[in-house]
C-alpha cells in the first residue's frame, strides 16, 4: 500500500468495474431521478453564465468596498434571525462549518473539489449528510451576497465568511485571497462508487483486514462526508487504531500532514457544538429531495419549531469547551485533564463525556445560557491523545498557545485556498506577503524577444533533435497542467527535476537527451520557456514538411523554480497512469483507457474538437511514449499531417485485438490482402468507434481539411502550453 495514496494496485487512479461509471460514479440523476433536469439547456457548448462569458470577475472583486464587506459579515455573526437560531447567540462556528465544508473536499488526486467554484451550492454537495442545515448558513448570507452583487462570488464568500467568523470570536487569520469565479451549475466530479451514503449503512472506504484501500482520488472516508466518520470506522467508537488510521489517510489525500490535521480538528472544534438534538428520521429530507414550497430548504421539521433547537446535523450533541465563541486552549486542556467514557446523543450517535467534570469546565446551553452541560469528544478527537503521534503534537500545542495559533491560521489558510493554484491568482488587500510552499511558488521570468526566440528556434531545428523528441519534451512539461487546481504546467521548468523527469509516461534517457541540448543553447532564455518554445519550433517544421508555412506563438517570460520550491512530494499525484495523447498507459485498469483520456482532456481544460486534433497531431508527429508505433497511421510520421484521421476511417482496415493485449492493443490489417498495416490501442481506435469523436475526426478526414488540422492544432497546442500562464494574465490586476 502506498502511504501517500492509499492505493494496493501499484498506482492506479482507478479501481472497481462498470467502465465509465467507475469513473463518475452516481450522478444527480441517480440520486435525485424526479429532480428538474437542465442538461438539455447546456448541449451544444450554451453556457449556464448568467453573466457572460466576457466577465471579469477579478477586476470586479478589486472594485468591491471590502471594509464594508467585512463589516456586514462581522455584524451578521451576532445578528440573529428568528427563522433559524445561533448558538450561543453566534453564527460564527457555523459559518466556520460552512467554509471548512465548502474547501474540504478538495483532494490532491486528480485535484478537484474544493471551494474554489461555489459548488457547495449545488447537488450533490448541497444534499450530502455531512453538509446537513448549511442551507440555512447560505441563506443567512444571501442579503449580503444580493447587497454586493457580482463583486463577491458566493465561492469567494465561503471563504471570507468562515475567515471573518474566526476573527470575531478572537481566533488567528493568516490571511485571504479572494479570485473564485463562480459556476452556475454542478460539476462532474468522481465522488465514489457507492449507491448509499454515509447514514444508510455503507461500508467505510478503507478495509485493510479486505486489503480495500482508500480509492484514489478519493479522500472522504465514506460516501457523503467531508472527511471521516466522528463516530469510528463505521461508527465503531472503540476501534481507536482504525480511526488515527481513516484520518492520517483521509488528511493526507487533502493535502495535509498530522501537525496540520491536530490543528485543524483541534481549531475548528475550539468553536461552536455539535448537533444531535433528536432523532434524525424526524426531520424532512435533504434540499435536492424536498418539495417544492420549501424552496430550497431541507432537514426540516414543522415551521412552529424551527429556532427553539430541534437540530440534528451529525447526530453528535454538544459543544467541545465551555467557552464556544472564544477561541483559546480549551479544547486541549479538557481532552488531557479529563478521563472520558462512552454515551451516546439524544439522537443516538456515540460520543465521549468527560468524567465527573468540574463545574467551569462544563459549557453554556446553547438556548438558555442560564444551565450548565457537560462538554464532549467525538471519536475523532479522542484520537488526538490515543494515537501515539498525535499525542505528541497535541501535547505541544496544550502546551504552546502561540503554537497552535500559528499552526491552524497556517492550515486554515492552506485549507481554503489549496485549491486556487498560484499565489498570483489571489486577490485582495489580505494576501499574505510570505511565500509558501504548497503554493508552488516560481521566481519572475524574463520576456525573450522576437529576435531571441527566432535564432533559439533556428538552433534547436539545427541541433540533431527530431520532431518527436522535441514535441514529446514539451508536452511532458505542460501537459502537467489541472484546471481543477491550477497545479502543475511549464511554467517552473519542473520537468528537469529527477523526480518529475523520471516518471515512466517521459522516456526519462530520451528526455534527459532533450534537456541537456536545450540547456546548451538557451543562453539567458529559462528552461521553461526552452522547453515550450523546442516544441514550438518542432510544431512549425512539421507543419512546414507538410506544406504550411505557419508561426507558433507561444508567451515566454516562465521562471526557473528551484529545488528548494519544488515540492517533489506534493507533486507525486500529478504523474499520469494514462496519458492518450502519448498512448501510454502505465498498466491496464478497470477502467477503460480511452475514459482516462476523457479525463486527462477534462483536466487540460479542453474541448472534444480540440481533444480530438491533439490526439490526432500528437500521432502524427510521432510523440508516443516509449515511441511506440501505436497509432501512427502515417508513413510520413514527423509532419503535421491529417493521416490519423484519413487512414482510421479507411473502410479498408480491419481491426481485430491482439489475443495476448488483455483488448489494449490492436492490429489493422488489409481486408483484401491481410496484411499487416497498422497498430492501435483502445485511445486510437475509440476516434471511429464512438459516434461523437467519429463525427469530430470525419472533419479532419475530409479532402481539402489539411490547413483547418494545422491550424486547429497549432491552436490547442498553443492552449496547452500557455494554460499555466496566471502569471501574464493575471498581472493588470496586481498593478
Amino acid at each position: 500500500m502506498d502511504a501517500k495514496t492509499g492505493d494496493m494496485s501499484g498506482g492506479c487512479p482507478f479501481h472497481g468495474d462498470g467502465g465509465m461509471r467507475t469513473l463518475l460514479g452516481r450522478t444527480n440523476r441517480d440520486w435525485w431521478p424526479e429532480a428538474t433536469q437542465l442538461d438539455i439547456l447546456t448541449e451544444e457548448g450554451k453556457s449556464a453564465n448568467p453573466y457572460g462569458e466576457d466577465f471579469d470577475y477579478a477586476e470586479a472583486f478589486n472594485a468591491v468596498d471590502y471594509a464594508a464587506l467585512k463589516a456586514d459579515l462581522t455584524a451578521l455573526m451576532t445578528d440573529s434571525q428568528d427563522w433559524w437560531p445561533a448558538d450561543y447567540g453566534h453564527y460564527g462556528p457555523f459559518f466556520i462549518r460552512m467554509a471548512w465544508h465548502a474547501a474540504g473536499t478538495y483532494r490532491t488526486g486528480d485535484g478537484r473539489g474544493g471551494a474554489g467554484t461555489g459548488q457547495q451550492r449545488f447537488a450533490p454537495l448541497n444534499s450530502w449528510p455531512d453538509n446537513g442545515n448549511l442551507d440555512k448558513a447560505r441563506r443567512l448570507l444571501w442579503p449580503i451576497k444580493q447587497k454586493y452583487g457580482r463583486n463577491i462570488s458566493w465561492a469567494d464568500l465561503f471563504i471570507l465568511t468562515g475567515n471573518v467568523a474566526i476573527e470575531s470570536m478572537g481566533g488567528p487569520v493568516f490571511g485571504f485571497g479572494g479570485g473564485r469565479k463562480d459556476v452556475f451549475e454542478p460539476e462532474s466530479v468522481y465522488w465514489g462508487t457507492e449507491e448509499q451514503w454515509v447514514n444508510e449503512g455503507v461500508a467505510t472506504r478503507i478495509q485493510p483486514t479486505e486489503g480495500r484501500a482508500l480509492e484514489n482520488p478519493l479522500a472522504a472516508i465514506q460516501m457523503g462526508l467531508i472527511y471521516v466518520n466522528p463516530e469510528g470506522p463505521q461508527g465503531d467508537p472503540h476501534d481507536a487504531e482504525g480511526m488515527a488510521r481513516d484520518m492520517r489517510q483521509t488528511f493526507a489525500n487533502m493535502a495535509m500532514n498530522d501537525e496540520e490535521t491536530v490543528a485543524l480538528t483541534a481549531g475548528g472544534h475550539a468553536f461552536g457544538k455539535a448537533h444531535g438534538a433528536q432523532p434524525s428520521e424526524t426531520f424532512s429530507g435533504a434540499p435536492e429531495s424536498e418539495m417544492l414550497e420549501q424552496q430550497g430548504f431541507g432537514w426540516l421539521t414543522d415551521d412552529e419549531e424551527i429556532g427553539k433547537g430541534h437540530i440534528t446535523t451529525s447526530g453528535i450533541e454538544g459543544a467541545w469547551t465551555p467557552n464556544p465563541t472564544q477561541w483559546g486552549g480549551d479544547y486541549f486542556r479538557l481532552l488531557f485533564k479529563y478521563e472520558y467514557e462512552l454515551v451516546q446523543s439524544p439522537a443516538g450517535a456515540n460520543q465521549w463525556q468527560p468524567i465527573n467534570p468540574d463545574p467551569e469546565d462544563m459549557a453554556p446551553d446553547a438556548r438558555d445560557p442560564s444551565k450548565k452541560v457537560p462538554t464532549m469528544m467525538t471519536t475523532a478527537d479522542m484520537a488526538l491523545k490515543r494515537d501515539p503521534e498525535y499525542r505528541k503534537i497535541s501535547e505541544r500545542f496544550r502546551d504552546d498557545q502561540s503554537a497552535l495559533d500559528d499552526a491552524f491560521a497556517r492550515a486554515w489558510f492552506k485549507l481554503c485556498h489549496r485549491d486556487m493554484g498560484p499565489k498570483v491568482r489571489y486577490l485582495g488587500p489580505e494576501v499574505p506577503a510570505e511565500d509558501l510552499i504548497w503554493q508552488d511558488p516560481v521566481p519572475a521570468g524574463t520576456q525573450v524577444s522576437d529576435a531571441d526566440v527566432k535564432a533559439f528556434k533556428s538552433a534547436v531545428l539545427g541541433s540533431g533533435l527530431t520532431v518527436s523528441e522535441l514535441v514529446k519534451a514539451a508536452w511532458a512539461s505542460a501537459s502537467t497542467y489541472r484546471n481543477s487546481d491550477h497545479r502543475g504546467g511549464a511554467n517552473g521548468g519542473y520537468i528537469r527535476f529527477d523526480a518529475m523527469k523520471n516518471w515512466a509516461a517521459n522516456d526519462s534517457e530520451e528526455l534527459d537527451k532533450v534537456l541537456g541540448k536545450l540547456d546548451e543553447l538557451r543562453g539567458s532564455i529559462s528552461m521553461a520557456d526552452a522547453v515550450v518554445l523546442g516544441g514550438a519550433a518542432a510544431v512549425e517544421k512539421a507543419a512546414k514538411d507538410a506544406g504550411y508555412d505557419v508561426t507558433v506563438d507561444v508567451t515566454t517570460g516562465r521562471g526557473d523554480a528551484t529545488e528548494d520550491q519544488f515540492d517533489a512530494e506534493s507533486f507525486e499525484p500529478l504523474e499520469p497512469f494514462a496519458d492518450g495523447f502519448r498512448n501510454y498507459l502505465k498498466t491496464k485498469a478497470n477502467i477503460r483507457t480511452e475514459d482516462m483520456l476523457i479525463d486527462k482532456a477534462h483536466l487540460l481544460g479542453l474541448s472534444i474538437p480540440e481533444l480530438t486534433v491533439l490526439v490526432g497531431g500528437m500521432r502524427a508527429l510521432g510523440a508516443n511514449s516509449g515511441n511506440r508505433p501505436h497509432g501512427v497511421f502515417t508513413d510520413r510520421a514527423g509532419q503535421l499531417t491529417p493521416d490519423f484521421f484519413t487512414n482510421l476511417l479507411d473502410m479498408s482496415t480491419k481491426w481485430v485485438p491482439v489475443d495476448d493485449s488483455g483488448d489494449e492493443e490492436y492490429v489493422g490489417t488489409d481486408r483484401s490482402s491481410g496484411e499487416e498495416r497498422f497498430r492501435a490501442t483502445r485511445t486510437d481506435l475509440i476516434f471511429g468507434s464512438n459516434s461523437q469523436l467519429r463525427a469530430q475526426a470525419e472533419v479532419y478526414a475530409e479532402a481539402g481539411s489539411e490547413e483547418k488540422f494545422v491550424n486547429d492544432f497549432i491552436a490547442a497546442w498553443t492552449k496547452v502550453m500557455d494554460a499555466d500562464r496566471f502569471d501574464l494574465s493575471y498581472a493588470k490586476y496586481h498593478s
